[in-house]
């Protein structure tokens, strides 16, 4: 996808949050594939893997600062319908990222969920990018919400 492509060049926000946030949409909405690509990509990016491995029960792990957390949250909230983002949360990112970075934020948490709902929609799949690594499993979804 053109977009996709162009939206990777972006650079106001940081790779980690932009990839965790993409990860969170994938577990809330249920896309196997971009999880497991989006979790390769991350350990060939070199993040932390920890945090991209507890991703699926971000709300549990005690691995993620409060921003990262806000990130996990506004990602969540923007992929309910309706869209559940408080005014409190987007302050609160607004001040710890500035403008360009949440901008280029919401994008991609908008692009995730174009990428994942059509990819649930057509029944894609897991295809074990991360296995292939020889990577941790992914960490089960937590329950709550």
């Amino acid at each position: 996808m053109g977009f996709g492509q162009k939206l990777q060049k972006w650079n106001r926000c940081d790779e980690s949050l932009k990839s965790y946030a993409h990860m969170a949409v994938a577990s809330l909405i249920g896309c196997t594939w971009c999880l497991d690509y989006n979790y390769f990509m991350a350990h060939n990016h070199g993040l932390d893997l920890e945090k991209a491995q507890q991703i699926p029960r971000w709300r549990d792990s005690g691995v993620f600062t409060p921003l990262e957390r806000d990130v996990l949250e506004y990602a969540e909230a923007m992929s309910t319908t309706p869209v559940t983002v408080t005014d409190e949360l987007a302050a609160r990112l607004l001040e710890q990222l500035g403008s360009p970075a949440l901008v280029e934020l919401t994008s991609v948490i908008g692009f995730a969920n174009l990428t994942t709902r059509g990819n649930v929609a057509l029944g894609i799949e897991s295809e074990g990018f991360a296995d292939a690594c020889g990577l941790k499993p992914l960490a089960a979804r937590s329950g709550a919400r």
